[in-house]
């Protein structure tokens, strides 16, 4: 997990994404219903529960490619550590 954060903290892009959406934590109760209204009037009711179904799905994906990014991350890291340990252990120190 962590290789993964200092991999994304090195983008340019992510950096200055993160930026930008700083000011939703601040966001209070009543700007969440004005939001919501506003959600409401552009798509309607009907609308409004297969919009949550989609963004449901897509965030599921984004889980499970995460995951599996990190679990690759994870597995490379092992490997390349096996690697340089059986090297490490076949060579033998020169007599100068």
């Amino acid at each position: 997990m962590q290789v993964l954060q200092n991999a994304v903290s090195y983008l340019p892009a992510t950096q200055n994404f993160m930026k930008t959406i700083g000011f939703i934590g601040s966001l209070g109760g009543q700007e969440v219903i004005i939001i919501f209204i506003i959600i409401l009037l552009l798509f309607g009711a009907k609308k409004i529960p297969e919009l949550a179904r989609g963004f449901g799905k897509a965030s599921g994906e984004f889980k499970k490619a995460k995951e599996e990014f990190e679990r690759e991350i994870t597995t490379a890291e092992k490997e390349v550590r096996e690697v340089s340990v059986k090297d490490a252990k076949g060579k033998e120190p020169h007599d100068a």
